[in-house]
């Protein structure tokens, strides 16, 4: 595979502790998805629900003029579910929700299950991770 983009982060402390990129660009302090604690934070299932998310939308914008479909905008919410296995692993759950303008219902899909194919989240995720798409067709909406 050629590589056309490579980063790295390093987290201290597991779910309470800190998270950076490791050019210094962005970093988050860290508290688990069950903080009873007070601490202000974002938890890791947030952080993979955002890279989703643009992911995603930016895999319609990339396969889009493919199919031939010109939709006006585009949203994508990624919900990341946490929970056990019954063999005791743990695992995510997604829902990826996807909003389109300009398209009907037949190409959304269309574009949303081409999409799925390409974007390097959803490759990682096929097979391992339960994974539901939703889409949503509007006139008009506002970003």
């Amino acid at each position: 595979m050629k590589i056309f983009y490579h980063t790295s982060a390093t987290a201290t402390g597991g779910r309470d502790g800190h998270t950076r990129v490791d050019d210094g660009s962005i970093g988050f302090d860290l508290v688990g998805f069950q903080n009873e604690s007070g601490k202000v934070g974002t938890n890791p299932e947030q952080l993979f629900a955002m890279g989703y998310a643009a992911c995603f939308d930016s895999a319609m914008n990339h396969v889009a003029p493919t199919l031939n479909l010109k939709p006006t905008k585009s949203s994508t919410t990624v919900g990341v579910g946490i929970g056990q296995k019954p063999d005791g692993a743990f695992g995510l759950d997604l829902d990826i929700t996807i909003t389109v303008e300009g398209l009907s219902l037949e190409d959304a899909k269309t574009l949303i299950n081409k999409a799925h194919e390409v974007c390097p989240y959803s490759n990682a995720t096929r097979g391992n991770v339960d994974v539901r798409l939703h889409v949503n067709v509007i006139q008009s909406f506002d970003l």
